[in-house]
């Protein structure tokens, strides 16, 4: 199993970066005014759920134990949107701007995980795989903030 260890650990750590993903889509449809942006949010949440059922069920097949919670740093990242939420009155850019920054940092830890010379050829195409929905989520926000900055 231990030659496993670096699989599991890779993959534990984009859950734990998915499942902040979740809860950032999440936290983000309540805030948001716009429907269009709510099911937007709520749809991205769902896709990010499914991404981090499949790592998990990766990691039990590799005899791991699949984590099942965010990371500390996301926790404090949710305060601080909530706080910037109250703030600017739950401004739609506002939330789109965090959303955006947010699937930054999603794709450039799966990003970083498919650079990865050590992860196996099995679990590298899972990441591979999970990625397609992760850069779609990205490019979409991203999309949505660029057309946000021109009107």
């Amino acid at each position: 199993m231990s030659n496993n260890s670096h699989d599991i650990s890779t993959l534990n750590g984009l859950i734990a970066t998915t499942i902040d993903s979740v809860e950032g889509y999440t936290e983000a449809a309540k805030d948001s005014d716009n429907s269009r942006f709510g099911a937007m949010f709520t749809s991205r949440a769902g896709e990010r759920r499914q991404v981090a059922t499949k790592l998990q069920q990766e990691v039990s097949r590799l005899g791991g134990n699949p984590e099942d919670d965010g990371t500390v740093l996301a926790g404090a990242h949710r305060v601080f949107l909530n706080l910037k939420a109250a703030v600017t009155g739950k401004d739609d850019k506002a939330i789109v701007n965090e959303v955006e920054a947010g699937e930054d940092h999603i794709k450039a830890k799966f990003e970083d995980a498919l650079e990865d010379a050590e992860l196996s050829p099995q679990v590298k195409a899972v990441v591979q795989e999970c990625y397609g929905s992760v850069k779609e989520g990205h490019d979409e926000m991203r999309d949505l903030k660029h057309s946000m900055e021109r009107s």
